[in-house]
């Protein structure tokens, strides 16, 4: 296997996976700038136009536990032309939609596939490169995954100010035809296949449970926590989640290795990066409010204000990988969490005239710390794992990653909603304004949602400064050898 692997050429398989990559990845934050207009065009609500963001969550959160039997049973080149091929269809869909429901149908396909591809770019990487040019190698998949995020809001601010939203997907169509075309040339099979059965009760456990959460999570940031929906929603979430634990430890072929969290470095990077994620999207959805419903800034202007950070990441995504395979996971995540730590906190000063400039460098000094977090302590933790439970860990941390961004989501909107709205009744209040002063209250709402905010990101600082402490007990593993992990695994299997 070792000899076949380095007679590959990797370069035509790492180009098909990056492009693919980054625009499954661009799709799934384009819209977000664009959902006000996707809403005056297609005359629906804010509750409605949001599943184009949810159900692209929920379809995620429940392909990628699925992710390691798929990758098991099929070969490489299939999945990645059937998962790249599902997300060029739907994006023809969306961008030819004549409505909300067509349009819908067709970003749920574009997340069917972008929920095979994302495992499947983690699994390949770690199997064609050696552990020593691990983190160079997931450095370049960073490049994918942190440039599109941020790039996404600034290139769809400006279609949306000039153009109509479907031009969105016009962008988007190109290049994810010419990752299918140059993966039909240059894709080669390097995972291990083998024979193995589907657990289907597993598979509904499994969406009941992720797609519980994520859509309790989602929902609690519209309906808040105690709206039946989003309690029912958890309620079921959480106790499918449970049973499907407890399934996937009796079973003798799980869908999802739980026996993964054996490894001390994979539990513990998982945790931080769980924390990471979700203190990410504090600067991510918080800041364009701020900017937008406060400042009053364009939707252009506040894309712009994320580009410099974005670019950031993409020059520092292969550097930081090269600097890991030198010096481990360790002293990147405590100096990467030091700067998140400080920037974060800094966020939570914001006022009513915060200079643009002084954002601007915060936030690029932001990415310039995160660029140092995700990937880097993600390859540390599956580094430790011996290579047939990499598609496990990797499907594991893929789904813990979609629970953390949904649940950070909600719990840090709902932390702005409710401290504004507290903040705001006490200023009326204190300052004796009857609610008819149109024009006072609109600057007491304003000076709460500032308020909140700020507390908003001192959770988010706290959250830093936990991922910062844990960061302190990373070292640098060896991959557990194949012998070693049987003989653990024949022991945990109980006995039929």
């Amino acid at each position: 296997m070792s000899e076949a692997i380095s007679a590959i050429r990797r370069g035509p398989i790492v180009a098909s996976l990056i492009i693919a990559a980054f625009v499954a990845i661009l799709s799934q934050t384009l819209l977000n700038v664009a959902l006000p207009s996707m809403m005056n065009d297609l005359g629906i609500e804010a509750h409605t136009v949001q599943w184009l963001s949810t159900g692209y969550l929920l379809v995620n959160g429940v392909l990628v536990p699925i992710s390691a039997y798929l990758i098991e049973r099929f070969t490489t080149r299939q999945l990645f032309m059937t998962a790249t091929g599902l997300f060029t269809i739907g994006t023809i869909v969306c961008a030819v939609a004549p409505g909300f429901e067509v349009l819908l149908a067709g970003r749920l396909v574009q997340a069917a596939g972008a929920g095979i591809l994302m495992p499947l770019m983690t699994i390949v990487f770690l199997t064609i490169f050696p552990i020593e040019q691990r983190g160079k190698a997931m450095g370049m998949m960073g490049l994918a995954m942190v440039f599109a995020p941020a790039v996404g809001p600034t290139l769809s601010g400006w279609v949306v100010e000039h153009y109509s939203w479907r031009v969105l997907f016009y962008i988007v169509l190109p290049i994810s035809v010419i990752a299918l075309i140059f993966g039909a040339f240059g894709m080669r099979n390097v995972t291990r296949n083998s024979p193995s059965k589907l657990d289907l009760l597993g598979v509904v456990l499994s969406t009941l449970g992720f797609g519980g959460l994520l859509y309790g999570f989602s929902d609690a940031g519209n309906d808040g926590w105690g709206s039946s929906r989003v309690v029912t929603s958890l309620t079921i979430g959480v106790v499918a989640l449970l049973l499907f634990i407890w399934r996937q430890l009796m079973v003798k072929k799980p869908i999802l290795e739980f026996r993964v969290f054996k490894f001390s470095m994979f539990s513990l990077t998982t945790v931080i990066n769980v924390i990471i994620t979700m203190a990410m999207f504090s600067g991510m959805i918080l800041l364009p409010i701020y900017l937008q419903n406060i400042r009053g800034f364009t939707p252009l202007e506040s894309g712009l204000l994320l580009l410099p950070g974005a670019i950031l990441m993409g020059i520092m995504s292969p550097i930081t990988g090269i600097i890991f395979d030198k010096i481990g996971a360790r002293w990147l995540a405590v100096t990467g969490l030091v700067i998140t730590t400080f920037t974060t906190y800094e966020f939570s000063q914001l006022s009513v005239e915060t200079s643009y400039s002084y954002m601007i460098t915060m936030y690029t000094l932001r990415m310039f710390g995160m660029s140092m977090l995700m990937m880097p302590i993600q390859t540390a933790g599956l580094n430790q794992l011996p290579q047939r439970l990499n598609p496990h860990g990797s499907a594991m941390s893929q789904t813990l990653r979609n629970v953390a961004g949904a649940l950070g989501t909600a719990f840090l909107v709902t932390i702005m909603t409710n401290m504004a709205t507290s903040k705001g009744k006490e200023m009326a209040i204190a300052g004796h304004v009857a609610p008819t002063d149109q024009a006072a209250m609109a600057e007491i709402k304003m000076q709460a949602t500032v308020y909140g905010i700020n507390h908003a990101f001192v959770v988010a600082t706290w959250m830093t400064v936990a991922a910062l402490v844990l960061s302190f007990f990373i070292r640098k593993v060896k991959p557990h050898s194949e012998q070693a992990q049987r003989v653990q695994e024949a022991e945990a299997v109980p006995a039929k």
